[in-house]
């Protein structure tokens, strides 16, 4: 299996569909700096559903095996269910899913299963309505991101889960509310420790609720006990509710980062290639694609950039003086 610098293997594609976004999440599109009229790539300038399903073909061809589907938000691009069919048919893919912030979801649900969508997951940080416009667009309801989760289950997922960025006084306060909501749906929550995932978040390490302190809050209100990992490299720490209505998971990106085990490769949607979530730029595989490059070409290109990948950002963000300073990539443009 190729290998980078670290002895990682790739195993991990993140394709991100569309730059665009409905919602403005301060720690990811702040609404002062991108307003709702923010002109977004041309059509033009992204990656067609054709092009995508060749890149991911070549990927599946170097051990690749699982494919998840970002933005911006992914059901912004028309027909989504189109690719998730081509993608589907891929010799190789073991593990087809999306993550959304699940306000287009209760009218995609069926489509998307029908295609053959195996996994979503649901960025959501709060249930509280009030904090919920404020947190993601003054215009937005919760309702009904609420109604899209019923979708996907009403559709056939049984894998729901939902991915929770916890704030220092912002919405730590939701942490109970959240799991006692995932209890009762039948629907894992990641908690997620708040990251400095591009330029323009103000993010400080003061705004971060640590992982064990996520743990603390849940433990004093459910009695739980540690699962074992799904597979290496598993970003979340599993926990069982002793009652057994359950698991969340607790992401550790800045107290505990896991960039050793980390096997995941981007791919934005002007046809970039990033070998990290906090990488400074991509490389451009639209150019070849439109230039006539063949299949061997790319591939050669693609192994040449993971064989020469040493990212481990979050690492080394957290070494004694470890504070990485530059400019990184949006989360927008290529997804979680």
């Amino acid at each position: 299996m190729m290998q980078d610098l670290l002895n990682r293997p790739i195993r991990d594609l993140r394709i991100s569909v569309t730059d665009k976004c409905n919602f403005r999440c301060k720690y990811c599109m702040p609404e002062e700096v991108f307003g709702f009229e923010y002109k977004f790539l041309a059509r033009s300038d992204i990656l067609t559903f054709e092009e995508i399903a060749r890149v991911a073909n070549l990927f599946m061809k170097l051990g690749v095996t699982k494919v998840r589907l970002t933005g911006g938000e992914p059901l912004l691009r028309q027909n989504l269910a189109g690719l998730i069919q081509q993608l589907s048919g891929i010799a190789g893919l073991r593990d087809l899913a999306l993550t959304t912030n699940g306000y287009y979801l209760q009218q995609n649900a069926h489509s998307l299963r029908a295609a053959g969508l195996e996994r979503i997951t649901v960025s959501l940080d709060t249930l509280d309505a009030n904090l919920f416009r404020k947190m993601a667009g003054r215009h937005l309801s919760l309702d009904t991101v609420l109604a899209g989760i019923d979708a996907a289950f009403t559709a056939g997922f049984t894998d729901v889960k939902v991915n929770t960025v916890v704030q220092r006084g912002v919405n730590e306060q939701e942490i109970i509310d959240l799991a006692e909501f995932g209890r009762r749906l039948g629907v894992t929550i990641r908690f997620i420790e708040y990251m400095d995932v591009g330029n323009l978040n103000k993010w400080r390490l003061e705004h971060v609720v640590p992982a064990g302190e996520i743990l603390d809050i849940i433990r004093g209100k459910f009695s739980v006990g540690p699962l074992e990992s799904n597979y290496r490299g598993e970003v979340a720490r599993r926990y069982q509710y002793s009652d057994s209505k359950g698991e969340f998971g607790v992401i550790a990106s800045v107290t505990a980062p896991f960039c050793g085990d980390c096997s995941r490769i981007r791919l934005s949607a002007e046809g970039k290639l990033f070998t990290c979530l906090f990488s400074a730029d991509g490389v451009d595989l639209k150019s070849l694609i439109r230039g006539g490059a063949s299949d061997a070409e790319l591939q050669e290109r693609i192994v040449a950039q993971w064989q020469q990948r040493s990212d481990r950002y979050s690492e080394e963000r957290s070494e004694p003086n470890g504070q990485i300073v530059g400019r990184k990539v949006e989360m927008y443009q290529i997804g979680g």
